[in-house]
């Protein structure tokens, strides 16, 4: 009699039901979204290798002969590039959104839930830490769309008083 062969899909439904009875639902998926990060890393890496060895980089080619490669004035940075601070959009915005997160975590246990006040005040601090990095991820994405945008119109505005 021969052996019992699974094809692989077998095999990993089996590990995969294997693991969600182990780890949860919220682990496997965990485990999922790690698993995939790592593929689509080295995915990248293979790509990115592959298009620079696949570049073509003589450029005596596309050159006339004497001719010397033209001079690039060296741009100043733009503001993306220094380093400064993120003003004060952002540490106030992390302060309305602790706040906001304290106080609806807060309310929220205490009405909604049979939590002593100490249960409701502990989970008004983890909601006000998270409230808090919600304002700041929202300030800084904020000001750096708005810092980003102001750095592309100026450039634009020198490109076009630069061919007039």
């Amino acid at each position: 009699m021969r052996p019992v062969t699974y094809s692989w899909l077998a095999v990993v439904l089996g590990v995969a039901g294997a693991a969600i009875g182990w780890l949860g639902l919220a682990g496997w998926i965990a485990a999922a979204v790690l698993i995939a990060s790592v593929a689509m890393h080295v995915a990248g890496n293979a790509i990115g290798t592959r298009l620079r060895e696949t570049a073509d980089r003589d450029l005596s080619r596309v050159r006339r002969p004497g001719e010397s490669p033209p001079l690039i004035p060296p741009l100043r940075p733009g503001r993306l590039e220094q380093r400064e601070s993120l003003g004060r959009l952002v540490p106030v915005s992390a302060g309305i959104g602790a706040a906001c997160g304290g106080i609806t975590g807060a309310t929220a246990l205490a009405s909604l839930t049979s939590s002593s006040l100490a249960g409701a005040a502990l989970g008004g601090v983890s909601s006000a830490v998270i409230g808090g990095l919600l304002g700041f991820l929202g300030a800084s994405f904020v000001e750096i769309v708005r810092t980003s945008l102001r750095d592309a119109i100026a450039a634009e505005r020198a490109s076009a008083a630069a061919e007039r």
